[in-house]
């Protein structure tokens, strides 16, 4: 039997389950939580704990479900300060960026590569990030782009192919005969490495005919279908992500009445990445006009080396409190439960018996203080448990 271990004194205990506590996040005062095996196996008040092979008392700390990155790009070589400070000098944000570091991971080798990518793995479990999805993305080759997705299945569980991700200088002026590749030897040689096939559906980079054909051909492999959606400009991107059933659309930087409409009555989550707004300068998505339509809401880091090179989840908290108006128990939430929603996840995001025991300590007696307390390490502890396998790997 798998030893046990008790997490007393929670001074605040962040549950999003509303049957354990109060509120839509489920708070519970002065609890506590055992682990078993990787899995919580128990959560109520303090008092009430019963025996256990080990005991902790977090002597009043707040404690949340580790937070949910739904939406990162870790797999990557080089660098782009220069590009940001001429951002910060005035230069517009383009998407034609990337290309600078496809050119530099194409030349990285695969330790380079598995390096970088662990680096940025211990930042993302130091802000308390339990669970990540990992793109690719920064090859666009066959190989490249399948030998990111490897070596990102060698850290998390959440793979995505983004071999859409834009038209690569080879193919300048011939979009369509990329999008050929895309669909067919690159996605051959991908879709064993991946969960999901995304694509960037913006201005710069996929019009709508050819995300949906790009969709389309992953969903028929097997693979679930995000997408990057009206982040430069309002188009089609979010109709699209409701049409094929996405469980994502992410950024809707530029959403309608009517892509919140749509957005509300499907099943297909808004990710907001505060970091992305922050680094380009660009207007935020308006996170509290969309709470209030009713769509369901993710908080992500957006981690990449061009347009939010952040690791941090509580500095995206913050930011989507100040600047997308979100309160800090809705920011929170779409942290953890939210991320949990856009990745089809229900072992993680929250606290309850059989979840997986990915769970965050901070220094501070309220969740509150990540918006409060903008730019301080609250984080205590990490729990987590090890990441799941993908399916067939």
């Amino acid at each position: 039997m798998a030893a046990s271990l008790a997490l007393v004194g929670i001074g605040s205990l962040v549950t999003n389950e509303p049957s354990l506590g109060d509120g839509p996040l489920g708070i519970l005062p002065d609890a506590a939580v055992v682990i078993e095996d990787g899995r919580i196996s128990w959560v109520g008040p303090s008092g009430e704990c019963g025996d256990a092979d080990q005991r902790i008392d977090l002597e009043g700390r707040a404690m949340l479900p580790g937070f949910v990155d739904s939406h990162a790009h870790p797999v990557f070589a080089g660098d782009r300060a220069a590009e940001f400070a001429a951002r910060m000098g005035g230069q517009p944000y383009a998407a034609g960026g990337i290309r600078t570091t496809v050119a530099a991971t194409r030349a990285a080798s695969d330790d380079d590569l598995r390096a970088g990518l662990r680096r940025l793995a211990a930042e993302f479990r130091a802000s308390g990030i339990t669970t990540f999805e990992a793109k690719s993305g920064y090859g666009l080759t066959t190989a490249d782009e399948s030998r990111a997705l490897r070596i990102a299945a060698e850290s998390t569980a959440e793979t995505t192919y983004l071999g859409a991700h834009v038209v690569p200088q080879e193919f300048a002026g011939r979009p369509d005969d990329y999008v050929d590749l895309v669909i067919g030897d690159m996605l051959d040689a991908c879709a064993p490495h991946a969960r999901w096939i995304d694509v960037f559906c913006d201005r710069g980079a996929f019009d709508a005919d050819q995300a949906r054909a790009i969709l389309t051909a992953g969903i028929a492999r097997g693979l679930l279908p995000r997408i990057h959606a009206n982040q430069l400009q309002h188009g089609d991107g979010i109709r699209l992500a409701v049409e094929v059933g996405a469980a994502s659309a992410d950024h809707c930087t530029h959403a309608s009445d009517d892509d919140l409409a749509l957005l509300a009555g499907s099943d297909t989550v808004a990710t907001l990445l505060p970091g992305a707004e922050f680094s380009t300068r660009s207007p935020y998505p308006d996170g509290r006009r969309m709470v209030d339509a009713g769509v369901t809401v993710a908080v992500a880091t957006d981690c990449n080396p061009g347009s939010s090179f952040t690791t941090s989840m509580p500095f995206c908290i913050a930011v989507a409190v100040r600047d997308m108006h979100l309160t800090p128990d809705e920011a929170v939430w779409s942290a953890t439960a939210g991320g949990a929603r856009a990745l089809r996840r229900d072992d993680v995001g929250h606290v309850r018996v059989g979840a997986r025991a990915d769970l965050v300590s901070l220094n501070a007696p309220s969740h509150v203080h990540l918006a409060y307390r903008p730019g301080v390490d609250l984080v205590d502890r990490v729990w987590a448990s090890p990441p799941t396998p993908k399916v067939g790997s």
